[in-house]
């Protein structure tokens, strides 16, 4: 069943549209000629092309489509060659017993199908199953989106999927079910993405290691402990160490010598066994050991400095891998705690005799060290990345959407369970809508095997050739053509009576050949598919006679097609004939006004610019007065119909009413209004106008309002402004005062001049 049409750049229609909706089972539709109706037809019928207009189908599966306006009646009947035979059912009860059986089995299997397609897709085909499906598929994507924008000093791993956000959920999905590298913290991902991703690498060098092993050694040299003193076998040693002064008398020996046998500490002139006893206490064991001091001393300054030398190398300094703060304040504290044990060296070599106790730089060189080895660490990392960026790259991108996975693990584990569940639901639907397609399949070829044991166009042509008899038709009939499957139009002495048929019986005899196609096929089999039947305008050229009866075959059609047992599902009836549509919308049942729960009701209203299509929850025509008091009050009234509608009220009702004087209705407008005025009570002198015609001003759209305005002054100045309201209702509204105050100025002038 249609659901909705909409129509858009064709016929009346504009770029804009209309659209018809809601639809029902039964659908009538009144509009003047030329508004627009056929297009309608057309668009339902589905032959043409029709790029913007659009119809929707129950279930997205449409139905065929049997449409009756005058494209058929040219195609049919005005054509050149035969008529196209119909084929309906014989008189076989028994297989016609058997289709109707078939038929019933093949309708439940239709209904199951629209059942388990109403649940993948819904009954407007965009939702069901399948729509949440696709929902679940948008959370996700807009869920993992959003966690995507905590990485976003981590974009590089996400190249070319930044700005698509299907993609990225694609992506995502992948990743979910074959992510299985080693799971990383954030800020070491990040530490790494600023070296793989940081497209200006270059190769670094290492930074040269400084060996401290000389230093440390040199601080535990055994001389620093010894107590350096001089031969204890000599008379003045003991002396010496009684007084403790060992360091002293050593350092006085270099004046002794230069005083020339002067003792340097008393003044006293001293012999040659003082001087032997001096210099034997002095042996060469205790040169030796200042010299070892000595030795030590210039060792350990030149080695701290090689080292101290070595950390402020450029290369090293101005390394981007090393912690220059650090290493720096480390480096100063090793150089204090060199320069220290300088001094506690020096100070051994003045005072020999007492031991030197240096600063253990080990553990400072190590932290020295360290920083260094930390930077080569990072170096070497640097070189392998180039040596193998593309891997790395790979590996990172795959680190980072790990964490990614990690993060967002509590929304893929509710989607992968509601995603498996759908999936599952709709595989199943889907099985089932096939497994019944083909039941169906099977189940029309059964149908269409039965049809074509007893189809025949000759029960088509007998059945019309009653009716046309029945209804005093006897001057032509249909008979078998000379071509198989086709029919002629035939006089009683058997000539061809195809053009020679006035417009009311073609018109009759068209709409009989279409009412029996309803019920049949163009083919042997098909008669018994669902259809949509559409009637645009079927009664043009008939009398009443002819014109009642076809709203009768009208309504037996939708009697049909209510009572559910009918092929028929849905009817469009499009007219602009009043008579005709009030008869066939007659209804008992109906009640009131209102429209019945499986009907609806159009009005085609044409304007200067397109036409629009009106819904009404009632049957909108009553009478032919109250159509034309309708169009005046609609919003925005026809600036093509309006002069032609007020004319025919004005005419219908004064003509009623009697007793009018059109000149002095005239007379009480001036200018325009009475130029206005006097077209629309012409019919005074030429008579009742029953359609447009050219005695009367053009009405342009921008002088609607003054048209109307000249309407509702003519019923107030003829004494008749209750009737005006009354028919308005609500949508009455009093003349602006402007318009009264230049009535009441225009008598208050007339008064005077005839007083003059």
């Amino acid at each position: 069943m249609i659901e909705s049409i909409f129509l858009a750049n064709e016929g009346a229609y504009d770029a804009t549209g209309t659209k018809l909706e809601e639809l029902k089972k039964l659908n009538y539709i009144f509009g003047s000629n030329g508004s627009g109706k056929t297009t309608i037809s057309r668009v339902v019928e589905g032959t043409g092309s029709f790029p913007d207009c659009k119809i929707s189908w129950t279930g997205g599966a449409a139905l065929e489509t049997r449409v009756y306006n005058k494209d058929f009646v040219e195609k049919h009947f005005d054509a050149e060659s035969s008529i196209k035979g119909i084929y309906t059912f014989g008189e076989n009860i028994e297989v016609a017993t058997r289709i109707k059986t078939l038929k019933g089995e093949a309708d439940k299997i239709d209904a199951k199908l629209k059942n388990l397609r109403k649940i993948l897709i819904g009954e407007d085909g965009e939702s069901g199953k399948k729509k949440e499906r696709e929902t679940l598929d948008t959370l996700l994507l807009q869920n993992v989106w959003d966690a995507k924008g905590k990485f976003s000093e981590l974009k590089d791993a996400f190249t070319g999927l930044n700005s698509d956000k299907k993609k990225f959920r694609d992506r995502y999905l992948i990743e979910a079910s074959s992510n299985t590298t080693t799971l990383r913290e954030m800020t070491e991902l990040r530490d790494d993405a600023e070296i793989v991703f940081s497209g200006a690498l270059t190769t670094a060098s290492t930074l040269p290691d400084q060996d401290s092993s000389k230093v440390t050694a040199l601080e535990g040299a055994a001389i620093l402990k010894k107590k350096i003193i001089g031969k204890e076998d000599v008379d003045i040693a003991g002396l010496i160490e009684t007084l403790g002064n060992s360091d002293w008398v050593q350092q006085g020996r270099h004046f002794f010598d230069q005083l020339e046998d002067q003792c340097p500490f008393c003044q006293q002139e001293t012999d040659a066994a003082f001087k032997l006893s001096l210099e034997t206490y002095f042996d060469e064991t205790y040169i030796a050991d200042l010299g070892d001091i000595d030795k030590l001393l210039s060792d350990y300054r030149a080695a701290a400095n090689n080292l101290l030398d070595g950390y402020s190398a450029a290369e090293t300094v101005e390394s981007s891998y090393l912690d220059r703060e650090a290493f720096e304040k480390d480096v100063t504290a090793l150089r204090l705690a060199l320069d220290s044990n300088v001094e506690h060296i020096s100070a051994k070599r003045k005072e020999p005799s007492a031991p030197a106790t240096l600063t253990d730089t080990a553990p400072l060189f190590a932290a020295v060290n360290g920083h260094i080895s930390t930077a080569n660490a990072k170096v070497k990392a640097n070189n392998d990345t180039i040596d193998n960026l593309a891997a790395r790259k790979k590996e990172l991108t795959s680190q980072v959407w790990k964490r990614l996975l990690e993060d967002t693990k509590t929304t893929y584990n509710q989607f992968n369970t509601e995603a498996n569940d759908l999936d599952k639901a709709i595989t199943s639907l889907n099985g089932q809508i096939e497994t019944e397609m083909k039941n169906l399949v099977a189940k029309q070829e059964e149908i269409e095997e039965n049809e074509r044991k007893i189809t025949s166009i000759k029960p088509t042509i007998d059945a019309i050739n009653k009716l046309l008899k029945s209804f005093g038709f006897t001057n032509f009939h249909l008979a078998e053509g000379e071509e198989s499957g086709f029919y002629e139009v035939k006089r009683a002495d058997g000539s061809d009576a195809k053009r020679t048929l006035s417009e009311g019986e073609k018109s009759f005899i068209t709409f009989l050949y279409f009412w029996y196609l309803i019920r049949g096929s163009f083919n042997s089999s098909g008669g018994t598919n669902d259809k949509v039947v559409v009637f645009d305008d079927p009664v043009s050229s008939l009398d009443a006679d002819i014109l009642f009866i076809v709203c009768n075959l009208i309504k037996h059609i939708v009697t049909e097609m209510r009572s559910g047992t009918s092929p028929i599902k849905q009817v469009f009836v499009l007219t602009h004939n009043i008579y005709f549509h009030k008869e066939v919308t007659f209804d008992k049942k109906r009640s009131g006004a209102t429209a019945r729960s499986d009907e609806t009701f159009w009005v085609v209203r044409k304007t200067s610019d397109c036409s629009q299509i009106v819904p009404f929850n009632e049957n909108p025509i009553k009478s032919s007065y109250e159509l034309l008091w309708r169009e005046v009050r609609q919003k925005p009234p026809s600036d093509t119909a309006i002069q032609n509608v007020t004319r025919r009220i004005l005419e219908h009702y004064f003509k009623f009413y009697g007793g009018i004087t059109p000149e002095t209705i005239i007379d009480s407008f001036e200018g325009k209004d009475k130029m206005v005025c006097n077209s629309l009570l012409s019919w005074i002198n030429d008579g009742s106008h029953f359609a447009p015609d050219d005695l009367y001003l053009a009405c342009d759209p921008n002088q609607v309002d003054r048209h109307l305005a000249v309407f509702q002054r003519i019923f107030e100045e003829s004494g008749h402004a209750g009737h005006y309201k009354m028919m308005m209702g609500d949508d009455y509204v009093p003349l602006p005062l402007e318009v009264v105050d230049n009535v009441q100025d225009q008598a208050l002038i007339e008064q005077e001049v005839d007083g003059a």
